[in-house]
């Protein structure tokens, strides 16, 4: 019996202690992660880069954990290009580089080639850029597909830097 009672006693002072305790615990997001907001203000500044250079954009934004934030497809826009789009930001979030300079690590005879066949596919052409606050802090990556890869690393760019101002 006394085994009994103290059983019970031990299990509500958890009750009464520990569990609420637990559920008071603030939740708290990485203070290195992109908001929405954040998102919402690159996309704009690609999205007006690619009506500026008139080539229609697929434009994908990740989060610090390489998770996709927000997308952009552009009327007309290549539907191959939704992937390539989310690969590059991917991409260069993953390695911490744009997709041209791994791209370049990644040739035949260079140190990484054949990296492009990890992660479940890469894409290792310019148009995936690091999105770095104005802490000097990576929050995500934007990659942008649909036209040259030119074309796209001037418009991954343009949302990139918009996040600094």
């Amino acid at each position: 019996m006394r085994k009994i009672v103290l059983s019970a006693i031990l299990a509500l002072s958890v009750a009464l202690f520990a569990v609420p305790a637990l559920a008071e615990a603030p939740v708290k997001t990485l203070p290195s992660d992109i908001t929405l907001a954040q998102a919402r203000v690159i996309l704009d500044a690609a999205l007006k880069k690619a009506v500026e250079i008139k080539v229609p954009m697929n434009i994908a934004i990740v989060d610090a954990g390489g998770n996709l934030k927000a997308f952009y497809r552009q009327e007309d826009a290549f539907l191959g290009s939704i992937d390539i789009s989310i690969k590059k930001a991917v991409t260069a979030r993953y390695f911490n580089m744009s997709t041209r300079t791994l791209g370049a690590a990644s040739v035949p005879g260079q140190p990484l080639y054949g990296i492009e066949v990890s992660n479940n596919g890469l894409v290792l052409f310019a148009g995936g850029v690091l999105l770095v606050d104005k802490n000097n802090v990576i929050v995500g990556a934007i990659g942008v597909s649909g036209g040259s890869v030119d074309e796209d690393e001037s418009v991954a760019k343009a949302g990139a830097a918009a996040l600094l101002k």
